[in-house]
């Protein structure tokens, strides 16, 4: 017996708009580069007003897109495609020319949530546009918006491209080993989504099989000498709430037998620990981690963050050419 594969919905009319919806997971990745220095410095204002206009383009685009499905007049639709596109293009330069001369060299506050919210709100909402626009052009026929939007939330167009994008985030992030094996473990568990929602049973054993191996390598953590220190706990409760409310949504479609339902509340609430873990994850970027800090992390004096031990002081050379012993930094 083959190995049940998701469904991809993808027909030769769809072929465009999936060279489309790879580009757009590429490009997303590449700006989230911008906002997300390798030194570990907040981006400045402009940049993530760049970040936000290019994703938030890419929205408007496939916007247009999905009205192709909807108008009946096939050449008014296509305008609006060529008229998002030209505003994905022209429209993030104009925002961050006009940031330059407002916030000029402003960078954003690395402790607030505001920003990191609001890129994960706007990527989430981006492939539950992919997901719909998919769902849109693989039906012969139209269905009601829910039962699309169910489609939508739970193809592969929507788990794939949220879990390729978190991957790249989890790569680069400054985080621990256990943190870092607990996100990934997260991550497959949302690249599991469409045999979930497809085939629920092999989706559910699936799920069980990582949630087990995942916890069973946590316990083995906790039992070795110092567990995990104060700071992990935090995040370790809302691993493991994030890893119940999907294994819950999961069951209840499962007993529901595919109720429309259930697939959108499944979709829903992978979305919402998606959207929770992107967050996280572009805060920490901008704050570090205590537990791995960044090797190359440096700061300017203005943007030097509290608390932050200097490093050792290097001395002057002494009249005869010999140089001193540097001075140690002080115990914090």
């Amino acid at each position: 017996m083959p190995f049940p594969l998701p469904p991809l919905d993808v027909t030769g009319s769809l072929a465009a708009f999936v060279v489309i919806a790879v580009a757009m997971v590429v490009v997303t990745i590449v700006v989230f580069g911008l906002a997300l220095p390798t030194r570990g410095r907040p981006p400045l204002v402009t940049q993530l007003a760049l970040v936000l206009a290019v994703i938030g383009g890419g929205n408007v685009l496939l916007l247009a897109l999905v009205f192709v499905f909807l108008s009946t007049n096939g050449t008014s639709a296509w305008t609006f495609v060529l008229l998002a596109f030209n505003f994905m293009m022209v429209g993030p330069a104009g925002l961050w020319f006009i940031g330059l001369v407002i916030f000029q060299d402003r960078r954003v506050d690395r402790t607030a949530w505001w920003f990191p919210l609001g890129l994960a709100v706007v990527t989430t909402g981006s492939e539950v546009l992919m997901g719909f626009l998919f769902a849109l052009g693989g039906e012969t026929t139209a269905l009601p918006v829910v039962p699309t939007l169910a489609l939508g939330v739970s193809s592969v167009w929507f788990f794939w491209s949220m879990a390729a994008i978190m991957a790249a985030l989890i790569a680069w992030a400054p985080l621990s080993r256990l943190e870092r094996n607990g996100l990934a473990a997260l991550t497959l568990s949302a690249a599991l989504g469409p045999w979930v929602t497809s085939y629920p049973i092999v989706g559910g054993i699936a799920m069980a099989v990582l949630m087990g191996a995942f916890f069973l390598l946590l316990v083995r953590a906790l039992a070795r000498p110092g567990g995990t220190g104060p700071r992990p706990i935090g995040f370790l409760i809302g691993l493991t709430l994030a890893f119940f409310a999907m294994a819950s949504a999961g069951l209840a479609l499962a007993a529901s037998d595919g109720a429309v339902a259930a697939v959108l509340s499944y979709g829903s609430v992978t979305g919402v620990v998606m959207t929770a873990e992107i967050a996280g994850l572009i805060r920490r970027y901008w704050v570090g981690s205590p537990e791995e800090p960044w090797l190359r992390r440096h700061f300017s004096d203005d943007d030097e963050p509290a608390g932050l031990a200097p490093g050792p002081s290097v001395a002057p050379p002494l009249a005869d050419g010999a140089r001193a012993e540097p001075v140690a930094a002080p115990e914090s």
